[in-house]
């Protein structure tokens, strides 16, 4: 599969129209980098010896880590499913998910009907629907896990 198909097929899966999408992308591009600079000074514990670009170039870019986390969110696929699209391991696509899912946490939510409300906590939710009179529903479907039984590898 090429790269091109693997976006194609993600871009249809996940439910964004393409406009919505590229205001989304430019929105969190920046915050993204940001983070992930400030993740690696972190860890490096001073600044960069090389310039910005150096070293092992990653194998999904910003756009195609959204993609995969909005499929991912929308669709609940494994990571497994994911990687097989774009041909790249799971630990890629797990990493992709950890990394964007908290940019569109804090982004919040928006209201369908009231363009300017967004939702960001439990309790602007709660109490949205108080004010608004709606009723929320619980999505109590069963998703099973695997996990190593206790004291065993992998």
């Amino acid at each position: 599969m090429t790269l091109a198909w693997a976006r194609a097929a993600c871009s249809h899966l996940s439910g964004v129209s393409r406009a919505h999408f590229g205001e989304l992308l430019e929105e969190l591009a920046q915050r993204w980098e940001a983070a992930r600079e400030s993740a690696l000074r972190q860890r490096r514990g001073q600044d960069r010896r090389w310039a910005a670009g150096a070293g092992p170039k990653r194998r999904l870019v910003f756009l195609d880590r959204l993609l995969v986390t909005l499929v991912h969110l929308r669709l609940g696929l494994p990571h497994a499913a994911l990687a097989e699209l774009y041909v790249v391991d799971r630990s890629t696509i797990s990493n992709a998910v950890r990394e964007v899912r908290p940019l569109l946490a804090a982004r919040g939510f928006a209201v369908p009907d009231r363009p300017g409300i967004r939702l960001r906590t439990l309790e602007d939710l709660f109490a949205y629907a108080d004010a608004e009179g709606v009723e929320l529903r619980i999505d109590g479907t069963e998703v099973q896990v695997r996990r190593p039984k206790a004291g065993r590898p992998g």
